[in-house]
């Protein structure tokens, strides 16, 4: 795993100024080619490539499991994937478009609603922002990176990246490779909780997703309609259920 900061001189300002090292976090224009056909870049910490390639591309509908990824191949900023799906076109439209034909509320359609019996414990919820505020290694260094977890049974996995999204991404790939059930699982994470990052819980099938920051109203629809327990504000000991709260054991 690369380092996913830099120091650099600054002239720190308080009661007087002086010259220090300050650390800032890394980011970088990464290309994600798929089948050749379909070209996206993103500015991220170009860190965990792998795991974002396949985040993304689950979180997208583009793969459905990892059987789907033929081949992939990573050089330097630029990360190749192959992949088999009989209707990947139609699904490519779909990404590539999906402004055009009316954003979230769209691909909304397409997605199947999460069934999941899956419940976590209050405490267990507590105690896993903790320990995610723990593993921010990058925050604490440089106050520039968001963070993400996976929490399944005894796995606790993490990763952090500049973008909210990808730091997702990128934990939803670990949790791919680790054959991860992710109807079993939940995410916590920092970061506002909109349509585009609910439609990429439900796209995995993931039942939870907690947060210690804010919903907004997009992302309040998608978890509502696609049957997602949505918890924000997680501070200290207390947070909000928004939508679906059975699935969060209080007493």
């Amino acid at each position: 795993m690369s380092t996913m900061y830099e120091k650099v001189s600054a002239l720190a300002v308080r009661e007087t100024s002086k010259s220090v090292q300050e650390k800032i976090v890394k980011d970088a224009e990464i290309e994600l080619i798929v089948n050749k056909t379909l070209t996206r870049k993103f500015s991220i910490s170009p860190d965990s490539l792998k795991e974002f390639a396949m985040g993304y591309l689950l979180g997208e509908g583009l793969i459905r499991s990892l059987e789907n990824v033929e081949e992939i191949s990573i050089e330097e900023n630029t990360v190749k994937v192959q992949v088999d799906m009989e209707d990947f076109d139609i699904v490519q439209e779909l990404v590539v478009g999906s402004d055009c034909f009316g954003g979230w509320r769209q691909k909304i359609e397409f997605i199947d609603k999460v069934e999941s019996e899956f419940t976590v414990d209050k405490k267990k919820l507590l105690k896993s922002f903790i320990k995610l505020k723990d593993n921010a290694f990058t925050w604490q260094k440089t106050g520039g990176a968001h963070v993400a977890a996976l929490i399944y049974k005894d796995k606790f996995l993490s990763r952090e990246d500049v973008s909210r999204h990808v730091a997702v991404d990128k934990v939803i790939g670990a949790g791919l490779l680790e054959k991860v059930d992710f109807k079993n699982s939940y995410i916590a994470y920092s970061g506002r909780m909109p349509a585009d990052m609910l439609i990429k819980i439900a796209r995995v099938g993931m039942p939870i997703i907690a947060s210690n920051a804010a919903p907004t109203t997009s992302g309040y629809a998608v978890a509502k309609e696609a049957g997602i327990t949505m918890v924000g504000f997680v501070r200290g000991e207390r947070f909000n259920i928004y939508t679906h709260p059975h699935r969060v054991v209080i007493d």
